[in-house]
């Protein structure tokens, strides 16, 4: 059996097609991982979230949602929106301060990926983008 320490456990915070969403992302991670005991995840786990959640709002028009999943030793970020498309990385020539995010998730993440979604999935169709990181500590 399981202690709660081990026990799998998975959050699904769903927000507006608002900027701000994405710093409430933030603190709402820091306080989950925080009740987990994985604060050691703080930093990198915040910046993952943040590029996928800014993603999620700056190439989309509807609302937008992170899901945190922690299950054995690893703990897995995601966002959902509404757009179908797949997370297209800009080419080096277009990028500048902004459009490296998901280079950042590449490099910073020990696995990523994305797939399209149905209108079950979300409540609307769209594509959810995740990344993975080991949680051990």
């Amino acid at each position: 059996m399981q202690n709660d320490e081990e026990a799998p456990w998975e959050y699904t915070l769903y927000i507006p097609h608002d900027p701000r969403a994405v710093s409430i992302c933030r603190r709402t991670l820091r306080l989950v991982l925080t009740a987990h005991h994985l604060a050691h995840l703080i930093d990198l786990a915040e910046l993952l979230a943040s590029e996928l959640i800014s993603n999620a709002i700056a190439h989309t028009e509807g609302p937008a949602a992170l899901r945190l999943l922690h299950n054995k030793g690893v703990l897995r970020l995601g966002a959902w929106d509404t757009d179908p498309g797949p997370p297209e990385p800009r080419r080096a020539a277009d990028r500048d301060e902004n459009g490296r995010g998901l280079d950042l998730v590449r490099s910073c993440a020990d696995d990523w990926g994305w797939f399209p979604l149905t209108a079950a999935a979300f409540g609307s169709a769209g594509k959810y983008v995740w990344c993975e990181v080991a949680a051990a500590g």
